[in-house]
């Protein structure tokens, strides 16, 4: 029978329960277990496609399609494994769903009511990955924190489940130990009240991973299992670390995963190979050079919403032995003025996707100074419209080039919205969403980055680059060198002559992992490197021609 873990936050948010409930299922796959892990979320929109990054950061999309919490981004990174539409749930979802049951006659004529409506569509929905793919552990992260009033409807349904399951379920509650400066002194008092609060809403948690400062000595921890109701061993530190990627590490030292196992009355399996992990780290932590590659977004103050790109540019860094220092540029206050003396430092210009003209001009005066430069330049999704813009107005002589998102007046529009979404009007899930094949022109430079001529990534865009400007911007050397072979919609852009000058279309950033770095990445990362190794040459021959 399929095993369900829940992790739930305490005392406040931010706390990490996204990294803790992948790192043990990245320590539980490695012991041969089946696992998967499942967001559910208490905010009332259905899905967090149509949410500002300022609200709520990044929207990570699924390969089936689906617009998902961030989270979904760490359980793919550290699992190295797909999800899907089931595993990312919110409030607003589930209310859709027993309203619409409601109005088809669903329920018989009753009352429909929290209880036990709402919470057995929650339920339902808990158990779904587990029934309908048979994994061993399904784990689930409750979003919020506890004491929250929108949580209490899933809190309930847990608490339910536990009892229907009996020892098939188990609870991970992460809480905060605070370490008090002036009194020098670690305090339990907030993870007491978090867990108090917990039982009183019929919850007590088998297992407390407890975020510190300092380490939690042993007789600290014999007090907070004595107050919280917990065995001594369940009381697992979970120190600050350096990396998130640290984290399944010190999980595996506190043996987090062998507690939960024994606690679920499962055998402990094969001991876990983390040597590709390790190699990462190792990597990671003493890397050989540094890089410098330049941010140009319009939320780049809030870190969240450029999550995966962040991520994946690590990863990349990993592989080439060098860190990747990245400087965030506001796109809103870039210039073609001061355009030269914001990038030229850089060693390479990433141009970020996004919505809306706010900040537009500045990504195109950051694209033309990395063509005109020789700067290595990656444009993503937006990055890549502003990309065809850029060339349209400054090389094909077209003034008033643009997208028809930003300038629907315009009779230059580039860039233009796909024919069959004009009709629609309502926002959500409106886009052209998931995994999405592309042919790439043999002998390009896509084609030899992804060693394939036959790719597939993941797309969230509405507007497309207009086939009617394709012959012109191929003639002057802006080249579409990967289309979608059913549609025909480009997906990539090249340039001749340019060091590395690549526009995509998609999100090459959801597929990178720690285990499988995305080769645009790792590439892009490589062409930085280069760039900054000739600049670096150059200066030295300059300086011994003036000795």
């Amino acid at each position: 029978m399929t095993k369900y873990i829940f992790v739930t936050g305490g005392v406040t948010s931010s706390l990490g329960k996204g990294i803790i409930a992948a790192s043990l299922a990245k320590l539980l796959q490695a012991r041969g277990f089946t696992t998967t892990i499942q967001k559910f979320d208490p905010y009332i929109n259905v899905d967090p496609g149509t949410l500002n990054p300022y609200e709520h950061g990044e929207c990570y999309v699924t390969e089936d399609g689906a617009e998902t919490d961030l989270d979904l981004g760490h359980y793919e990174r550290y699992l190295n494994t797909y999800t899907s539409q089931a595993n990312n749930v919110t409030t607003g979802r589930i209310y859709q769903y027993v309203i619409n049951n409601e109005r088809a006659g669903g329920y018989l004529g009753k009352t429909v009511q929290v209880i036990p409506h709402i919470t057995d569509e929650i339920k339902r929905r808990m158990k779904l990955l587990g029934e309908t793919k048979q994994y061993d552990i399904v784990i689930t992260e409750l979003g919020g924190t506890v004491g929250d009033i929108e949580s209490l409807p899933y809190i309930e349904a847990v608490r339910q489940l536990k009892w229907e399951l009996a020892g098939n379920c188990l609870i991970v509650h992460l809480t905060l130990i605070p370490y008090l400066k002036a009194a020098k002194e670690l305090k339990t008092k907030p993870t007491q009240h978090s867990v108090k609060l917990m039982s009183e809403q019929g919850l007590i948690p088998d297992v407390l991973v407890c975020r510190t400062e300092q380490p939690l000595y042993k007789d600290l921890k014999r007090k907070i299992a004595l107050f919280c109701n917990v065995t001594q061993d369940a009381v697992i530190e979970a120190m600050d670390a350096d990396s998130i990627y640290m984290v399944p590490l010190e999980m595996m030292r506190e043996k987090l995963d062998l507690i939960c196992l024994q606690k679920l009355g499962l055998q402990k399996g094969t001991d876990p190979d983390l040597s590709k992990w390790k190699e990462f780290l190792n990597k990671l932590r003493y890397p050989k050079s540094t890089v410098t590659i330049g941010l140009i977004g319009k939320y780049v103050e809030l870190q969240d919403a450029y999550k995966s790109i962040l991520e994946a540019l690590i990863h990349a860094g990993a592989m080439n032995e060098c860190k990747v220092e990245v400087k965030n540029i506001h796109s809103e206050y870039l210039t073609k003025e001061n355009a030269e003396s914001k990038l030229e430092s850089l060693d390479a210009i990433l141009v970020a996707p996004g919505f809306g003209s706010r900040g537009i001009e500045g990504k195109i005066d950051a694209i033309r100074y990395a063509r005109e430069s020789g700067m290595p330049f990656l444009g993503i999704c937006l990055g890549m419209q502003m990309a065809c813009v850029e060339f349209a107005r400054n090389v094909l002589g077209l003034p008033r080039a643009h997208s028809t998102e930003m300038d629907p007046d315009t009779n230059q529009g580039v860039i233009c919205m796909m024919e069959e979404q004009k009709s629609i009007t309502q926002m959500g899930g409106t886009m052209r969403l998931g995994s999405y094949a592309c042919e790439l022109q043999p002998g390009s430079l896509a084609a030899e980055i992804y060693g394939n001529t036959l790719i597939n990534e993941r797309h969230r865009h509405r507007y497309e680059f207009n086939n009617e400007y394709r012959e012109r911007f191929e003639q002057e050397g802006f080249v579409p060198v990967g289309k979608n072979p059913k549609s025909d919609l480009v997906e990539i852009v090249e340039m001749k002559g340019h060091p590395f000058y690549v526009g995509v279309q998609f999100h090459p950033e959801y597929k990178s992992t720690v285990e499988n770095p995305h080769p645009l990445f790792v590439a892009f990362v490589k062409a930085a490197k280069d760039a900054q190794e000739q600049r670096s040459a150059a200066v030295e021959k300059a300086n011994s021609l003036v000795i």
